[in-house]
């Protein structure tokens, strides 16, 4: 690392000293020696920022530090196992929003991303919106059908650069801490880096984003309560991306929404239901509804969502364990809800299903005849983690994203509805998917997912087989020559067949599942 990375680590602590960023770590288990360099650091704590919420502080310093930083905080706010559920749900708040960067620059960025095709983008409009990574613009596009009205997503410039360079002081400061605290290790450090690492990456290509805008459109089809704009491929690159104009009121602007005579509790309903058979339904999910990137549209009384960076993606055994999981609360079967989370491996065996269900027993008891603006998700999340530290369960990585967006979700229909009930709300959509699952047609499902991945090990076993003679003819051409039997190929020429042993028995072991 050159001292220029040291430098902007420098900076970097100052300005989160300046913003009262290091008021978090009031109270928290930390070494005496770090809690010596906090109080030295609040030393120069602006007087003000006394007066502000802890997520005004940290929000403030992390968008004063620029992007890098801005998305740090999102991808901390979806590890409450490394900061804790109060902060990360603080973080969860962070609205990834800074200055556009100068509108003289957009012709040629748009000539150098699209080439000849940036022509057909006409009255291209000033930044309406400008976050970390990109900010988007109003234009005409001229296409054969006729004029569109179109939004246009333009990466910031030099982006990518900014961002690699940042990254570099992030990893040394996870170097750092990790040398000199080594309590930090527990945090790791360089793998939160790693995730904003990975994020950013896919997020600086929005060919990403548009592929995700297909899919999840696909995935919808006809439900009609959640809408998807439209993809113009031809102007669209890896640094910008062409979609179709929203004209929708933002969520946010509850008022206008009452105006325009919308039933604000159904709007708040369609939100979690929607995003509920995303997760659970397809296993791909907007994982960023904040108020910001969603609207409502009183042409059709639904949802409509933008800023598809962040998505959400879990495989069909999460996607069971999510729906039992609230199916077990809406129907008040502990017993059920904690055998999933054994059976799922999430609760080490060495744990009872009877002592973690009383567990979650006093997780789900105290929400039973309560009103509808007491009982809240994000409580319920909060309970839940705590109870499974206790219970040695590891963090998911695939549910952690979920969580996040869950609590997000959440707070977005309770600004629709001050009264909104999650539970209620979820009901239908996790009755109807456990029915399908459990029955007669979900058993049928279940099993024809066996038999194809029987099927395909059995397309395997050929070129296993000859692969493996291949193993054994030259290790007994090996042992001709050497004219005795060698221990370890002996070793290997059976292990070699047992392999093959151990797939027709994994073979005939699906099958039987199967059926």
């Amino acid at each position: 690392m050159g001292l220029g990375t040291y430098l902007r680590l420098a900076r970097a602590g100052f300005v989160l000293a300046r913003e009262g960023a290091f008021s978090l770590a009031e109270g928290q288990p930390i070494p005496p020696s770090a809690k010596l360099m906090v109080g030295i650091a609040r030393l120069i704590e602006k007087r003000d920022v006394r007066k502000t919420g802890r997520v005004t502080r940290l929000a403030n310093a992390l968008t004063r530090l620029g992007p890098v930083y801005v998305k740090l905080g999102q991808v901390l706010a979806t590890r409450r196992d490394i900061i804790g559920f109060e902060i990360a749900s603080d973080l969860a708040a962070l609205q990834d929003a800074l200055p556009p960067f100068d509108e003289k620059l957009v012709p040629g960025l748009l000539a150098q991303a699209l080439g000849e095709k940036a022509a057909a983008l006409k009255d291209i409009s000033p930044p309406l919106a400008a976050a970390s990574i990109a900010q988007v613009h109003k234009a005409r596009l001229q296409t054969p059908q006729g004029e569109r009205m179109v939004a246009v997503k333009l990466l910031r410039p030099k982006i990518r650069e900014r961002f690699a360079r940042d990254l570099d002081g992030l990893y040394a400061l996870a170097g750092v801490a990790e040398r000199f605290m080594p309590a930090t290790r527990r945090f790791n450090g360089k793998k939160v880096v790693d995730a904003l690492a990975r994020s950013a990456l896919l997020e600086m290509d929005l060919r990403m984003e548009a592929a995700a805008m297909s899919e999840l459109a696909d995935n919808l089809g006809s439900d009609g309560d959640f809408g998807v704009p439209d993809v113009f491929w031809e102007q669209t690159g890896r640094s910008v991306l062409t979609t179709g104009w929203i004209d929708a009121i933002p969520i946010r602007e509850v008022e206008k929404i009452q105006a325009a005579g919308m039933d604000r509790a159904k709007l708040a309903a369609s939100l979690i239901q929607s995003f509920l058979r995303q997760a659970i339904r397809d296993g791909f999910f907007h994982a960023d509804m904040h108020p910001g990137n969603l609207f409502a549209d009183p042409k059709t009384g639904g949802i409509i969502a933008v800023d598809f960076g962040i998505m959400g993606r879990i495989g069909k055994r999460e996607q069971r364990f999510l729906a039992e999981i609230l199916y077990g609360f809406i129907t008040r079967d502990y017993y059920r809800v904690a055998e999933l989370h054994l059976d799922i491996g999430y609760v080490p065996q060495t744990h009872t299903i009877d002592d973690f269900a009383q567990a979650i027993r006093a997780i789900g008891e105290p929400l039973v005849g309560r009103g509808a603006d007491e009982i809240s998700m994000a409580r319920v999340l909060a309970q839940l983690i705590e109870v499974t530290e206790l219970f040695d369960m590891t963090a998911r990585p695939e549910l952690v994203l979920l969580q996040k967006n869950m609590v997000l979700a959440e707070g977005t229909a309770r600004l629709l509805d001050p009264q909104f009930n999650m539970w209620t709300a979820a009901e239908p959509v996790v009755s109807e998917w456990v029915r399908r699952t459990v029955g007669p047609q979900g058993r049928l499902d279940i099993a024809k997912e066996a038999i194809d991945e029987a099927l395909d090990l059995a397309k395997r076993l050929p070129d296993l087989g000859r692969r493996a003679e291949r193993v054994l003819t030259r290790l007994e051409a090996d042992q001709l020559r050497q004219d005795k039997k060698d221990p370890l190929i002996e070793i290997l020429k059976w292990g070699s067949l047992a392999t093959i042993v151990l797939a027709i028995i994994s073979l005939i072991a699906h099958l039987g599942g199967a059926l």
